[in-house]
């Protein structure tokens, strides 16, 4: 019974979504709204993806990364180059810059995950500005002038890969590599003791949010037409971290509300970049002060609508789970 009853809330969370893509393509398509926020919409999907891979590494696994600005640059310029220099297809392109992106990952990941707390934050910190000043030194690129790129991301190919993105992170969550990982946030020495392979676990996490990061790389770099490497700046990587703390470290629908909330608070305040950091740094106070778990803690939106039942949730074995 818990087994069919998973299946119908999946299957209905899916219908739901279905009907909100639809309903988008309608609004986009008829000319309804604008392209002011047509782009809006895309730049909200395509921060979703990029906060949901962060909410992988820390959030999930625990470890502080602020180099997604990095893997974002690496998933930009490689899906440009694969459509403006060697005219591949939109979709290919964009496979290959996250795949480089992972391999990218996979090789910072492995020295600097022996890393902890703030050390680890330092070395993604340098790996992040180690890219930009690759690709600012690149002529094939243009360098620090840019490049031109073709604009080919559209609403659809954005909800395809945000959902992939969120069910790919939410499946991996749950399940026992996901366990592993959580259990790596909680304690590490604990999870080394009881025989987890910690390394592996951290790895694994960062090449996975290495990728989906390139993905949403690839979908911003076709979605604005010119990419510079001043784009990619560290500056970026604490704009995506802000997206996951103010969330709530461990809620991925936190993360996504979060997502949406600044993308839509910066872009109207795109004017007046002064006025932004200012919000940003007063809401980040309050929040330290009166909700330092984030919006939504470790909790997930659903919880909320579930109803509460004494001793906490039952298997079907009907067993408490602690």
């Amino acid at each position: 019974m818990t087994i069919f009853r998973r299946m119908n809330g999946f299957f209905g969370m899916m219908i739901l979504a279905l009907l909100f893509f639809f309903i988008m393509q309608y609004v986009i398509s008829a000319g309804i709204v604008g392209s002011f926020y047509t782009n809006m919409i895309i730049t909200m999907g395509i921060n979703i993806i990029i906060a949901v891979s962060l909410h992988l590494i820390l959030g999930i696994t625990g470890q502080f990364s602020i180099g997604q600005a990095g893997f974002l640059a690496v998933g930009a310029f490689v899906s440009a180059i694969m459509t403006m220099k060697l005219d591949l297809p939109f979709l290919l392109s964009i496979i290959i810059g996250g795949v480089i992106a992972a391999v990218v990952g996979m090789l910072i990941g492995i020295p600097s995950l022996r890393l902890k707390g703030d050390y680890l934050a330092i070395a993604t910190l340098g790996f992040g500005e180690i890219v930009r000043i690759i690709f600012l030194n690149m002529d094939y690129v243009g360098g620090a002038s840019g490049m031109m790129v073709t604009h080919k991301t559209t609403w659809g190919w954005l909800f395809l890969w945000m959902m992939i993105t969120i069910l790919v992170v939410r499946n991996f969550t749950n399940s026992t590599h996901g366990r592993a990982c959580i259990s790596i946030r909680e304690d590490e020495t604990a999870s080394d003791a009881m025989g987890i392979n910690t390394t592996y676990y951290k790895v694994a996490a960062f090449v996975i949010g290495a990728f989906f990061t390139g993905i949403a790389g690839a979908l911003y770099s076709h979605n604005f037409y010119f990419i510079q490497p001043a784009n990619f700046n560290f500056l970026k990587s604490f704009d995506i971290l802000i997206f996951v703390v103010l969330g709530g470290l461990g809620s991925l629908s936190g993360t996504v509300i979060a997502a949406v909330l600044l993308t839509f608070v910066t872009t109207f305040l795109s004017d007046y970049p002064e006025t932004r950091m200012l919000l940003y740094s007063l809401v980040l106070i309050v929040m330290m002060i009166y909700r330092p778990q984030g919006l939504l803690g470790t909790k997930e939106i659903t919880s909320l609508f579930s109803r509460k039942t004494k001793g906490g949730p039952k298997d079907g074995n009907q067993q408490t789970i602690a």
